[in-house]
């Protein structure tokens, strides 16, 4: 407006730069993504990249079943292409209709171009998907519509929580399996929705974040294969269609595009409750397969833009053992990924990401493997998701192994180094003893000489891949058959143990052993430095009958049987959550720096020490299976803010509303998890820790330099609930000049408090 036109009215000067008390301010940061179908008030303009095509179509519909459209708008390439991006705005159309694109030019495979003027495509930018893989009468495959998606949602003042990630105990789950089963007692099992209702369940574990198996729109069938009567379903999600588009499947509400408000809806109730939402995203594979599977999205748009092809370009790259490898390093694929990554973090509020295969993004072009790739040095300096977790899964399937050596300092990583030596050492294989060591102090060897810290290490023993804890200690190799591939598929390499009798037994003498042996991990993983990642269902005991590869078995060989965890909840439940709470409370067990061997200045004990059966210094050179460590209290001066922790009271609460709908009859009181007053440790503690995996009993003698404090029992494997765990730290005393007895394969823990 001109400053005339101001005067002429007789604004005062103050008045120009004042706010009006009519306006109100709220915190508020949207994406707009620069393709695909974004609509205002007046229509919806349509955006696609397409370098080769010689014409473009928008198919709309009218309804999810239609196999024709009822308007096709086609894009002129003179009036309607700007460089390699085709657009067009539909006055009248508004969010909620449902589309297809198209696009003709060369099929000419010997360039790397596979163009079909007849495929429907589905949008790359999609923000939802709905329907099923249709055909029509003359064989084309129409796949799921594109659902033009209004962002907006009433996100009442939620924040990103930015818990810091030294601080985070996180919960590997699966949406569906996570409530699908019967005995969930939910009201909307396997949705998004469901999971709200058991958000009370996940807050008494303690855990901080849940990682969400893939929520990307996946492909849960070949629909050629299921056409013929057959194909396996797909229930684990790690065969993408629409990076953008939230699952359809695990919405209740199957009005198009509800999916979208179904999730936001999950991860405000997640945030409400002090959780966060970790996505597991897959950039490194899409569902169109290789050159015999199906164009249905960006193989019909641009080819050899969107995937890695061989020298002779009919051919596709397969690092990812899926057929495909999408193009991660090339700038039209970098743009996609990172407004990808942005869309989830800023329109649904997701607080990070765990990337499947990560290591196919460190390859360029040609799939060589290169320092710095630029999608990951972009993520890790992308200022929109300077507060999101990045976490790799530092591998692929074509043989890279990164565990160590992923990114920078911005990059956790999975620590599949730290799974393997942890089963080794409680499986009593030899030589173990030192690799368990460096993998309870934080995995120096793999991070610290990049300057990089314990909290770069997640911790695991178990993950959606491979064994169960449970099954971890019954079964000596896998039992794949119900996959239908002769037990061909899955890991050979378990370092499992099934303590003499392969699967379930009633030999009451060997469930102890094994339980004593979940603990025994459990114990381990809760007291390593760095994160610690725990797997759905293994505080309960959950199973798989020895299936260590349940990607396309969606029933009750997946799901989490509720029932196990009402009879848990005396016992390994207990154990679970006292050890998690202790965890959260307890500094010395979440140090932001490698440890040195070296005393606080002013102190006494180092701030980790290492010692053998008779209490002398451990001598490295040997192999023994005991290790005692002494971890050193955390000065106040130097102790760094706890997460929060709740009352007793505040956490009783949260498990009875968990349960509340859950087989009433089987309901038990609950035994609360370790606290102090408010729930918060007032002082940090020493830890004096023994492992044994020896299958003999064995003698300890307390460390000299240990015997000047005094110590309580805080934990022991080999004794039946509840003297496994004193939660409310009033274990016996320790007669420090006399022996510990340490049964066969067990763990104990003994607590002095700092000074």
């Amino acid at each position: 407006m001109d400053l005339d036109v101001l005067k002429n009215q007789n604004l005062k000067n103050q008045d120009f730069f004042s706010v009006s008390s009519d306006l109100v301010s709220v915190p508020r940061f949207d994406i707009t993504l620069p393709y695909g179908a974004i609509p205002d008030p007046q229509g919806v303009q349509f955006l696609i990249f397409s370098r080769n095509a010689r014409q473009v179509n928008i198919l709309l519909y009218d309804h999810l079943d239609d196999t024709s459209p009822m308007e096709v708008i086609p894009l002129d390439r003179d009036k309607n292409r700007w460089g390699d991006v085709w657009s067009v705005y539909v006055r009248g159309l508004s969010a909620g209709a449902l589309y297809h694109f198209q696009a003709d030019g060369p099929f000419t495979p010997h360039f790397g171009m596979r163009f079909n003027k007849d495929a429907r495509l589905i949008d790359p930018f999609a923000k939802a998907i709905n329907g099923e893989y249709l055909y029509t009468d003359d064989g084309i495959l129409v796949p799921p519509k594109c659902v033009v998606v209004d962002d907006s949602f009433d996100w009442q003042g939620d924040r990103h929580l930015r818990i810091p990630l030294s601080d985070s105990v996180i919960y590997e789950m699966h949406v569906c399996g996570f409530t699908q089963s019967p005995s969930s007692g939910c009201k909307f099992p396997g949705t998004y929705l469901g999971v709200i209702e058991k958000i009370p369940y996940l807050k008494s574990l303690g855990v901080t974040a849940v990682e969400l198996m893939p929520v990307h729109e996946y492909m849960q069938r070949d629909p050629v294969q299921a056409g013929k009567g057959g194909g396996r379903v797909n229930y684990w999600g790690y065969d993408p269609v629409a990076f953008f588009a939230p699952h359809q499947g695990y919405a209740w509400d199957k009005t198009p595009g509800a999916q979208v408000r179904e999730f936001k809806e999950m991860v405000k109730a997640f945030h409400q409750e002090g959780i966060e939402v970790i996505l597991d995203v897959v950039f490194n594979h899409t569902a169109e397969g290789n050159e015999h599977g199906l164009t249905f999205s960006m193989k019909g748009l641009e080819n050899s833009v969107y995937y890695m092809l061989e020298n002779d370009p009919r051919y596709y790259k397969n690092y990812s053992g899926c057929g495909n490898t999408v193009n991660g390093n090339h700038p039209i694929v970098q743009e996609l990924i990172f407004n990808c990554l942005r869309h989830w973090v800023h329109n649904y509020h997701v607080d990070g990401f765990r990337f499947d295969l990560a290591s196919i993004l460190s390859r360029d072009r040609n799939g060589n493997l290169v320092p710095n790739p630029p999608v990951v040095e972009m993520a890790a300096e992308d200022p929109l998701l300077s507060d999101t977790k990045m976490i790799a899964e530092a591998w692929d399937a074509a043989g890279a192994y990164q565990v160590g050596s992923f990114g920078c300092v911005r990059w956790a990583e999975w620590n599949g180094r730290y799974r393997d030596d942890v089963r080794r050492y409680w499986r009593g294989d030899p030589g173990m003893t030192n690799l368990l060591a460096t993998r309870i102090a934080g995995s120096s060897d793999l991070y610290q000489g990049s300057g990089r810290m314990p909290f770069n290490s997640i911790n695991f023993i178990t993950s959606h891949d491979g064994f169960t804890l449970n099954d971890l200690v019954s079964y000596n190799g896998k039992h794949n058959e119900a996959n239908g591939e002769d037990n061909r598929d899955g890991d050979n390499n378990n370092f499992s143990w099934n303590f003499g009798q392969e699967g379930y037994t009633y030999d009451v003498i060997i469930q102890e052993n094994r339980k004593k042996q979940i603990k025994n991990m459990l114990a381990t993983l809760l007291f390593s430095q760095g994160v610690p990642m725990l797997l759905m269902g293994d505080e309960c005991q959950r199973t798989q009958k020895g299936n260590n590869n349940a990607y396309c078995q969606n029933n009750e060989i997946s799901w989490l049987d509720w029932k196990r965890v009402l009879t848990a909840e005396d016992d390994l439940l207990r154990f679970y959550h006292a050890l998690v709470d202790f965890r959260k409370a307890e500094p010395a067990l979440r140090h932001r720096h490698f440890l040195s061997g070296q005393p606080f200045p002013g102190h006494y004990f180092p701030d980790i020490s290492w010692f053998q059966v008779d209490g002398k210094s451990y001598d490295w050179s040997k192999d023994m299976p005991t290790l005692v460590c002494l971890l050193a209290a955390i000065p106040p001066m130097y102790n760094f803010s706890a997460a929060t922790s709740e009352s007793k009271l505040t956490r009783q609460m949260h498990y009875r509303t968990a349960h509340s709908s859950v087989l009433s009859g089987l309901r038990r009181p609950h035994h609360p998890p370790i606290s102090a007053a408010e729930g918060e440790l007032r002082t940090s503690n020493n830890l004096l820790m023994i492992f044994h995996s020896g299958h003999l009993p064995v003698s300890v003698v307390v460390p000299p330099i240990a015997r000047i404090v005094t110590w309580r029992k805080f934990i022991d494997t080999a004794e039946e609930s509840p003297k496994d765990v004193y939660t409310n730290l009033d274990g016996p005393l320790l007669d420090a000049q006399q022996a510990i007895n340490v049964s066969a394969r067990s763990f104990q823990c003994f607590l002095s408090p700092g000074r």
